[in-house]
């Protein structure tokens, strides 16, 4: 067992170490570098360099292309290593950072079977070498600390061994020259930095110096190899003179190619540049790396702006000076190829035929009507201006009723191509404008990543889902979306993984939402909001047969066969097993019996379905219907029960709201999961009753004498928004004065202390709900009266819109006409009580 002796302590050097292959990559001692281990075997020897102390052998290939190199595939002169830390990778390489100690020779292979370690012996310089003292601080081109490697004192500082000696007149002139040569070297390459000098410089040791400089020269393995085999100090700097005359003499001819370059383009005459010179003598000298020719290709072919042009360029230059292992260039590698992915100058050629958009939206959508005239008029303007840039278009509805489709729709119309990026669930601003290419596994945004997939500068971009952004201590992403839908700044949007401006002025964006108070104030006053409240029955029937049904027996097979379904099998769909604003629950009822009828197909050996699908079969294929029509029968039983509207974010809905007045204390209890609005809605309810009690009949000490308690079924599902409140007023007096209320009546607004009904949104929402409920009478705030000019012909045909200012006119058409006079008797007994009393 060899020994090195250190100053802070010591390392055995057994006689057999693991070895590692190198690839056309030569190690010298005294250096300090990161490395990438990925091949199996030496990945194996490393980790068990690492359990025996960390020291192994680093030997290079004479083929380089070798994958499984054998013994005869290896030098057999190395270098001692110690390995000073590592760290796997994802995808299972093990970056190793390592220290040179000193050379050694192997004297045997293991044989196959054996294991990866071989038997050394060390190179009689490795005492002189390890003689020198302390490497004292920044060793290896990183500049990392080394350690001190040298005897204890006094040992062997006086052995001249194998040549190794460092005085005499012809050394010191060689190496004085060699010296000079190798600070020119360094100055005239952009890839050697200055410290590398200084470290040289640092050691008195010539020795270590050489070794040093060898370590650092930009020449081939082949040419390291001689130097780290030579034992002789004389014969080592003879070497590195030869290598450093030839290595200066191109390089001086490269700094005059580009001289000539500079001045050429100075006067103005067009040329264009060659290639690297250096690179070109390099080929001419048989030494070409075809590693970046491809991409340098790519780069000449790819239109580019000048500054991504010049970037390009620049981070080329730097690349092509790189090894094709580092972990820098694989960096640099896919920041080019993503510059030179993005369509900065390809764009499509828009059709802006207002008669081909009108034929496409027919044919792909039914009803729609306002949002169809909406993006006509978008693409009239597009076509007299060429370029619109204006508000972003946000269509606004439930699930299910075609936001996605009409964007494809928008897409084909003008023959652009179409890209969709999902922002639910967006919590980080880096999901928009990217991660900075210091974080590993840095990525652009999803806008430069949708632009990439879209291969245009001009798609129709979806934004879908914009109302699901989540905002935490990563950012908030809606507030990076304002750069990119502002028309005053995504002309020059920045991605932070990119750092350069993208013109996104050309590009047509559209966003959808379920619900539009969740979009972020900010982002919504960019957006110009097209509203989708819902398909009406009539609608889906149509829908059903003209689109669904067709595409259902497409996609399961049963074309040849034609079966049909008939118009009230669809009715019953409509009716029975859906209540929904859009169409998706309707699909899946028509998916699923398209699915038994090619089970019956499939079963029967290619026996045709029947031909029609009738409402007789739908018990059959369905099940039984999962839903009832609504039965609202006028009695005394709906007292204290008021029928409200709502607004979902699947469309409108039909709400009971429940009061029970019973003998109590006076307390207020409301049930069924509202939210706060809600139940302050409820209270100003219970304070307008109170205040208006005498004019309404009722007690008076209702107050103190009873409990009210306000009740909304489906407690499970949570209910809130400012629009209860007139529903839930009617109700409480309807209990209170045991009138029951008009059950083909619904209602929606707001109260005040005074009774005054207020304004609400979603109307359209509610009419519709009304209809599909059964509903023919909706008393509505007197402020939303413009807008039942802007209802469809069917639901004001079938519902009768009713608008009131004041909670007296809502009670006059709310509750029965024999509650007048129940309630002003029952005031008369209890003033005529109260006056006796007082007598």
């Amino acid at each position: 067992m060899a020994k090195l002796h250190r100053v802070d302590g010591s390392f055995d050097i057994p006689d057999a170490l693991p070895f590692i292959a190198l690839r056309d990559l030569v190690y010298f001692p005294y250096m300090v570098l990161p490395l990438l281990v990925g091949r199996p075997p030496s990945v194996a020897a490393l980790e068990q360099a690492e359990a025996d102390g960390g020291l192994a052998l680093l030997v290079a290939q004479r083929d380089p292309a070798v994958d499984e190199p054998g013994r005869d595939d290896l030098f057999q002169v190395g270098t001692v290593i110690r390995v000073l830390r590592s760290s796997k990778l994802a995808d299972g390489t093990v970056r190793v950072v390592m220290e040179g100690l000193g050379r050694a020779v192997v004297e045997r292979w293991p044989e196959a079977g054996q294991g990866s370690r071989a038997r050394v012996r060390l190179l009689t310089s490795w005492e002189r070498e390890g003689a020198a003292g302390s490497v004292g601080g920044e060793a290896g081109s990183v500049g990392g600390e080394a350690g001190s490697v040298g005897g204890e004192a006094g040992s062997n500082e006086a052995k001249s061994v194998g040549g190794e000696s460092g005085s005499g007149p012809g050394i010191d002139a060689l190496a004085r020259e060699v010296e000079e040569l190798f600070r020119e070297y360094a100055r005239m390459s952009e890839n050697i930095p200055d410290q590398v000098v200084e470290l040289v410089e640092a050691h008195a040791d010539r020795v270590r110096r050489s070794l040093l400089m060898a370590g650092h020269l930009l020449v081939g393995a082949a040419e390291k190899q001689e130097l780290l085999e030579e034992e002789e100090l004389a014969g080592r700097y003879r070497i590195l003179r030869e290598i450093l005359v030839r290595e200066n003499e191109v390089l001086r001819i490269h700094a005059k190619l580009d001289a000539e370059i500079g001045f050429t383009i100075g006067e103005g005459r067009r040329v264009h540049p060659p290639d690297d010179p250096l690179a070109a003598l390099r080929r001419h000298a048989g030494e070409g790396d075809p590693e970046w020719t491809e991409l340098e290709r790519t780069i000449a072919v790819t239109p580019l702006p000048a500054h991504a042009k010049d970037r390009v360029e620049k981070e080329f230059g730097r690349l092509r000076k790189l090894s094709s292992v580092a972990p820098e260039a694989s960096v640099i590698r896919t920041y080019l190829d993503w510059i030179l992915a993005l369509p900065w100058e390809g764009e499509t050629k828009d059709n802006l035929d207002v008669t081909h958009a009108a034929t496409v939206l027919e044919e792909e959508h039914y009803g729609l009507e306002e949002v169809k005239e909406r993006l006509l008029d978008h693409i009239a303007v597009l076509s007299l201006v060429g370029q619109l840039q204006g508000p972003i278009l946000c269509l606004v509805g439930p699930p299910g009723v075609g936001k996605t489709s009409l964007g494809r729709s928008i897409a084909r119309c003008l023959d652009r191509k179409f890209v969709r990026v999902s922002l639910g669930g967006v919590r980080d601003e880096a999901e928009i404008r990217g991660h900075r290419r210091t974080y590993v596994g840095a990525l652009p945004g999803r806008v430069l990543q949708g632009m990439r997939k879209g291969g245009a500068r001009n798609p129709v971009f979806l934004l879908d889902e914009v109302d699901k952004l989540a905002r935490d201590f990563h950012g908030d992403p809606g507030a990076a979306l304002l750069e990119v839908l502002d028309p005053e700044q995504n002309q020059a949007f920045t991605d932070h993984y990119l750092e350069l401006e993208f013109d996104l002025s050309d590009v047509l964006f559209v966003a959808t939402a379920n619900t539009l108070g969740e979009i972020p104030a900010p982002l919504r006053d960019r957006m110009e909001v097209i509203r989708l409240s819902g398909y009406l029955d009539t609608e889906k029937r149509i829908i059903a047969r003209r689109f669904i049904w067709p595409r259902q027996v497409a996609r399961h097979g049963l074309e040849s066969y034609e079966p049909e379904i008939a118009e009230e099998a669809v009715q019953a769909v409509v009716a029975q097993y859906t209540r929904e604003a859009g169409v998706r629950e309707l699909e899946r009822r028509l998916s699923r019996i398209a699915r038994k009828l090619a089970r019956a197909v499939a079963a029967d050996g290619g026996k045709a379905p029947p031909s029609v699908v009738e409402p007789a079969d739908l018990r059959e294929l369905l099940g039984p219907p999962p839903l009832r029509p609504q039965r609202r029968d006028e009695g005394a039983d709906r007292a204290g029960i008021a029928c409200g509207l709502a607004w979902t974010a699947a469309g409108g809905e039909v709400l009971e709201v429940e009061v029970a007045a019973v003998p109590g204390s006076g307390k207020t209890q409301l049930t069924g999961t509202l939210g706060e609005v809600m139940k302050e809605s409820a209270f100003a309810a219970v304070t307008y009753a109170r205040s208006r009690a005498g004019r309404l009949g009722l007690p008076g000490r209702f107050h103190k004498e009873m409990d009210i308690h306000i009740h909304i079924p489906e407690g499970a599902t949570p209910k809130d928004g400012p629009s209860a409140g007139i529903t839930i007023a009617v109700a409480l007096i309807s209990a209170l004065t045991e009138t029951p209320t008009r059950a083909d009546v619904a209602m929606t607004g707001e109260i005040t202390l005074r009774g005054r009904v207020l304004a609400v949104g979603g109307i359209k929402e509610k009419a519709v709900a009304a209809l599909r409920g059964g509903i023919r009478r909706v008393l509505l705030p007197a402020a939303n009266a413009p807008e039942i000019e802007q209802l469809p012909q069917e639901v004001r045909d079938g519902v009768e819109l009713v608008p009131l200012e004041t909670m007296d006119q809502v009670l006059g058409e709310a509750l029965a006409a024999r509650r007048v006079g129940r309630a002003r008797e029952r005031a008369a007994r209890e003033k005529a009580a109260l006056g006796a009393t007082v007598s």
